[in-house]
């Protein structure tokens, strides 16, 4: 983890020595077989963007399980490769909502103050959420609880039924909460269509005198 904001106020909400636990699974699950994302991404998200710049956390559940697609930020993928399912879903509402983006590729978001989080930060090839309980969950509860503690207004954006029951870590006021529906072609037609989060989100923000996210970048 590269940002100190992050690292310090997260090793203070976690058990004594956790981030050693957490590098000896790394070292366990990487000797084992084929791991995704790429090692040295796993910790993308607090390292696109660091707490002091946080606007907007959106909430993943695991990395993508194909070869090349996990980037270390939730539901991104390099535009080398297809958009999944998901990603093609939020393009559409983000289209409908606010326009079009040309890149499946969010690591522009990132740089924006967009946290991309998933609950878990490693799956292994073809299994997905087979990390699930293992490791992640305290530490990316702690980076939630992290961003909650900020007194700068944030948005939480959290898509399905997994995302929203870490609601009840965000406690302060002073932030918005942005739920529906997963983007996922099971449930997208439950409510995530023509909810709008982009265009709320950045409404949010200009209340509050914080700069807008260029989605379409």
């Amino acid at each position: 983890m590269q940002h100190s904001a992050w690292h310090e106020l997260i090793k203070a909400k976690l058990p004594d020595h956790y981030f050693g636990r957490i590098n000896a699974f790394l070292d366990q699950v990487y000797s084992e077989g084929l791991v995704y994302p790429p090692r040295e991404k796993v910790f993308a998200a607090v390292q696109h963007t660091a707490l002091q710049d946080v606007k907007v956390v959106i909430l993943g559940q695991d990395p993508y399980h194909g070869p090349d697609q996990a980037q270390g930020l939730s539901f991104s993928v390099p535009d080398t490769i297809p958009a999944p399912p998901s990603l093609q879903n939020i393009l559409k509402e983000l289209s409908d909502d606010i326009g079009v983006k040309s890149s499946h590729d969010l690591t522009s978001w990132g740089d924006q103050g967009v946290l991309l989080l998933n609950a878990c930060l490693t799956v292994p090839a073809g299994q997905a959420n087979g990390h699930a309980g293992r490791i992640w969950e305290p530490f990316t509860d702690a980076v939630i609880s992290v961003v909650n503690d900020l007194e700068t207004p944030v948005v939480f954006i959290l898509w399905g039924a997994y995302a929203r029951k870490k609601k009840g870590l965000i406690t302060n006021r002073h932030h918005l909460i942005l739920e529906s529906a997963h983007p996922s072609p099971l449930s997208s037609h439950r409510g995530f269509f023509g909810s709008r989060p982009f265009s709320k989100a950045n409404a949010f923000l200009a209340e509050n005198g914080r700069a807008e996210i260029d989605w379409l970048r």
